[in-house]
């Protein structure tokens, strides 16, 4: 579905900032005046427009907070939190070392933080025990009992503050409270403590159950995991391993993470990956990243997040992400999201739900024709969670 832009990426990131705004995530005016002062991929544009609005935006919220205006004030700092993360998405030429993309991601979470505390549902920051350290954490509360759990697992390029539009403002109108967290290789996790992705998830997720369980508001039997994007392999990993899930929800559901790359790799690129020619691997991975804003985005941010320095090693270490010979040690009841045109990874939710063998599976496949055909349904959030939550109704109550 073309946004605004013919750059595909710029489409897809653009449709996912205003798609955000059926819960409180955006304005479709400041999307549309934002969008058409950026021209076709010219990612400094993108950064300095969209951080433009975030700030207009942001002052609005500070003066009806100053005013005693709350309802003002939680309406624009929330739009706000999503127009930093939107302007920050394109930084990842040197990441480490850049001290916008820092600044900008700091005040797309404070905006955020500062919003979760004018609603009147419960909002807590939360330190989950992880090895040696923790990791950072949201929980969303309808009320103080217990009730359904949706534990929110976030993908490739997730942030904390994302996890509210993208499901935790769904799950509390229906009575289910929401964990969100920061894994290894995401958001907070990433930034202030270089924890770089593993493939192994399941020694994130076991983790973040336990502390679950020690929560009163968490009711023990009714906790469901919820992966977005790459999050739909990452649970599916982990529920392979881990079986205290009700119910797993995978949007959209990836059997090989691997597929994303092999799309893009000419045959004789792929072989010399596979052989370890890295010097004329990467000589080619970088003249194709230097005309392709979105193949740069995914490359720069996954030797980013991957804790490595080539494109070759990267697409090496994305063939660890697999479901291949553990996919029939998922027992818990999966819910298969499918997007007609998703340009990531076509036919990767079929594959994934048939080797599903020993789960009751159910695939569900959201179309163009919907407005839902997008990767993750972006642009029709609202479709997706009457999916999500009708069926887990159905499985564990709200």
């Amino acid at each position: 579905m073309k946004f605004l832009f013919d750059d595909e990426s710029f489409s897809f990131e653009t449709l996912r900032a205003a798609g955000y705004a059926n819960y409180g995530g955006a304005d479709l005016g400041d999307v549309l005046v934002t969008a058409r002062a950026i021209p076709e991929g010219d990612e400094q544009a993108w950064f300095r427009e969209w951080k433009a609005t975030a700030e207009r935006v942001e002052a609005l919220g500070r003066r009806s907070q100053a005013a005693g205006h709350t309802v003002s004030a939680r309406e624009a700092l929330l739009r706000a939190s999503n127009y930093y993360r939107t302007a920050e998405f394109y930084r990842r030429e040197n990441p480490w070392e850049d001290a916008e993309a820092l600044e900008t991601f700091n005040r797309s979470r404070t905006t955020f933080l500062d919003a979760m505390a004018l609603f009147d549902f419960g909002f807590e920051r939360v330190a989950i025990p992880y090895e040696d350290t923790t990791l950072p954490g949201y929980l969303y509360l309808v009320d103080d009992r217990p009730r359904p759990t949706v534990i929110f697992n976030g993908g490739y390029d997730s942030t904390l503050e994302e996890s509210y539009v993208a499901l935790a403002a769904a799950a509390l109108a229906r009575g289910y409270h929401v964990l969100a967290f920061d894994g290894p290789g995401q958001g907070a996790a990433l930034r202030e403590q270089r924890l770089t992705f593993r493939h192994d998830w399941e020694a994130v997720l076991t983790p973040v159950v336990d502390f679950a369980l020690t929560r009163s508001e968490i009711a023990p039997d009714a906790i469901t995991v919820f992966g977005y994007s790459m999050g739909g392999f990452l649970v599916a990993r982990a529920a392979a391993f881990e079986d205290r899930f009700a119910a797993v929800v995978v949007d959209d559901g990836i059997y090989d993470f691997h597929s994303a790359m092999a799309k893009v790799m000419p045959p004789f690129l792929a072989e010399w990956v596979e052989q370890g020619n890295d010097d004329d691997a990467n000589a080619v991975f970088r003249l194709m990243m230097s005309t392709g804003t979105g193949l740069r985005w995914i490359m720069q941010n996954g030797m980013w997040n991957f804790g490595l320095d080539s494109p070759a090693a990267l697409a090496r270490a994305f063939r660890a992400y697999t479901l291949d010979g553990i996919a029939d040690r998922i027992t818990a009841p999966v819910l298969v999201l499918d997007a007609e045109n998703d340009q990531f990874f076509d036919h990767e939710p079929e594959r994934a739900a048939a080797a599903m063998v020993n789960a009751k599976t159910t695939l569900v496949t959201l179309y163009e024709a919907d407005g839902a055909g997008e990767h993750c349904h972006l642009g029709a959030v609202h479709r997706a969670h009457q999916v999500v939550f009708d069926w887990l109704d159905e499985i564990v109550g709200g």
